[in-house]
């Protein structure tokens, strides 16, 4: 079993998955600490559903919650998204290059073949159309089409209870 950096990068993700999590991160962000109460406002759901939505983000590292008085007040703390950001980073260099790649190749058959880009190439390979051409007719059948759909008829008979 192949075991990726740990079970911190997993509960990051699930936490990061759901928008209202992802939009509580997005506020946090724009206005350091915020009451609990304020945060909450602009979701439409009870308070105790968005407090389970705090505590995902607590158990994931993302907030800090402070209490003073009776006021609960939360703080970004973005330190767990490094990793993430670092763990992604090597995908993106692996699809960057392989990206290049791909360019690389469709650049060597374009200098290759001019007009292979241009080509209109048939869908049915028994089709006696050439690459190009006009459609041939939709079906070489001569037979009319049937009508669509009809009425039906009269009730059937039913059952004497």
């Amino acid at each position: 079993m192949v075991k990726t950096q740990d079970s911190e990068l997993d509960t990051l993700f699930a936490a990061l998955a759901d928008s209202t999590r992802r939009g509580i991160l997005e506020t946090l962000s724009h206005g350091g600490d915020l009451a609990v109460s304020e945060l909450a406002a602009p979701h439409d759901m009870s308070l105790p559903g968005f407090m389970k939505h705090l505590r995902v983000l607590e158990n994931a590292g993302l907030v800090a919650r402070s209490k003073e008085g009776r006021v609960v007040s939360c703080e970004l703390s973005a330190a767990p998204m490094q990793a993430a950001s670092v763990w992604m980073s090597r995908y993106e260099k692996f699809w960057t290059e392989k990206l290049d790649s791909l360019a690389r190749y469709l650049y060597q058959q374009e200098e290759l073949h001019p007009s292979w880009k241009d080509r209109n190439f048939r869908k049915d390979p028994n089709s006696r159309n050439k690459p190009g051409s006009a459609k041939s007719p939709s079906s070489p059948s001569t037979a009319a089409t049937p009508s669509g759909r009809r009425k039906s008829g009269a009730r059937g008979p039913t059952r004497k209870r």
